[in-house]
């Protein structure tokens, strides 16, 4: 929205050295959320990463060029060492985010929280309080987690929502941005539901496809409006590359003589990255092409340095991620905007048909809009059996 407000010159895409590295320290989490990609339990899981063997990680990824750690869990509070992590990774120059559920910042805490210095801290809401206590599976929740962003702001921190939108908490979306406005929440980020751990498990609760171009509209609606009031937030959306061509038709609607524009920089970011410039280390030191590929190992990293594993393309699946263009099916093989989506999520087709280059069935744009054949049906979230093949990679 600010480049379409502001347009820049399109230059040449430029790539970071390493990727954005999303690192699950620790698998324990005080909460059994129905959407957790990682199946987290409020017990210990044996064989983490040690203090030592986490900053040995640190060395590698650094001298690899990855610029940014976004430190998660489970709940990442819950590991005794979090903040010696923390210390050492803004020491070593990295952009350090902390990815929590929020409960567990209190008074105890935030004095420690505060003196790392993170650049952002992102705790999740999704819903207003009775969604998300459910969603939460803990009563009080949502009153914690609101008291986690207050104690954020009030000691000068960066601080945001995240909000997993399914078709049981889509509808409140207008109450969480109003909700964001009300307590002056420096960040909004809404994530579709992508099927991994528990939330695979609910994957018939994802949001349907009109559903999502409805929630999408609310979003870009106000962000625009944010940004022609000189009131910045952020905005961002996430697992779903779509959103890339939706934002592309909203320009078209409202401003059409910048499309162009808007295209080519949608172009030059490119959609997708998942096994290119988004990374994930789970609790155990094992390696995958982003955090919803835990079922998917490419190595493990007391065994092998992250570097080496990360350009490691004998991996069929690996290989297949960095491949340009990526290899893609059904519509999003024919999709005319495969250069600003990228093939969108892969995970979601590898959980629905076993095929990980098959298309997308979260994909909500139609198929006059993308320019697909309409001689095949599409692919069902809750019609679909998954059909698991030796060799689908």
């Amino acid at each position: 929205m600010r480049e379409l407000a502001h347009p820049t010159a399109i230059g040449p895409k430029r790539n970071p050295l390493g990727p954005v590295v999303i690192w699950n320290l620790i698998r324990r989490c005080n909460l059994t959320c129905k959407h957790c990609y990682s199946i987290s339990a409020d017990r210990d899981f044996p064989g983490e990463l040690s203090t030592s063997e986490v900053f040995g990680v640190m060395d590698d990824l650094k001298a690899f060029g990855v610029p940014v750690l976004i430190l998660s869990g489970g709940e990442p509070l819950l590991r005794p060492d979090i903040f010696d992590i923390s210390h050492r990774a803004k020491d070593m120059g990295f952009y350090v985010a902390l990815s929590t559920n929020g409960t567990l910042i209190d008074e105890k805490n935030i004095d420690s929280i505060t003196a790392v210095g993170y650049a952002y801290v992102g705790i999740s809401i999704d819903g207003m309080r009775e969604t998300h206590d459910n969603f939460r599976r803990k009563h009080g929740a949502f009153d914690a987690s609101m008291k986690g962003i207050h104690l954020c702001q009030d000691r000068s921190i960066k601080v945001g929502m995240r909000f997993t939108m399914t078709q049981d908490n889509a509808h409140e979306l207008p109450q969480l941005l109003q909700l964001m406005e009300d307590e002056d929440i420096d960040k909004f980020y809404l994530s579709h539901l992508n099927y991994a751990g528990r939330g695979n498990i609910n994957r018939a609760h994802d949001a349907i496809l009109d559903t999502t171009r409805s929630a999408m509209d609310l979003l870009l609606d106000t962000c625009w409006r944010h940004e022609v009031e000189n009131r910045p937030k952020e905005f961002v959306t996430g697992n779903n590359d779509a959103d890339g061509v939706y934002l592309l038709f909203w320009v078209k609607r409202h401003f059409p003589d910048r499309v162009d524009h808007m295209r080519a920089k949608l172009a030059q970011w490119g959609g997708n990255s998942s096994g290119v410039n988004i990374a994930n280390i789970d609790n155990l030191g094992n390696v995958h092409p982003d955090t919803f590929w835990w079922h998917y190992n490419l190595g493990n990293v007391r065994t092998r340095a992250f570097s080496e594993i990360w350009r490691d393309v004998s991996d069929p699946l690996m290989a297949g991620l960095k491949a340009k263009p990526r290899k893609v099916k059904g519509r999003c093989g024919e999709c005319s905007y495969f250069d600003i989506c990228g093939g969108n999520t892969r995970v979601r087709a590898y959980q629905l048909t076993g095929d990980p280059w098959a298309e997308d069935p979260a994909c909500y744009l139609s198929d006059d809009e993308i320019g697909a054949r309409k001689s095949r049906p599409r692919l069902s979230v809750t019609a679909y059996t998954r059909q698991r093949s030796a060799n689908s990679l």
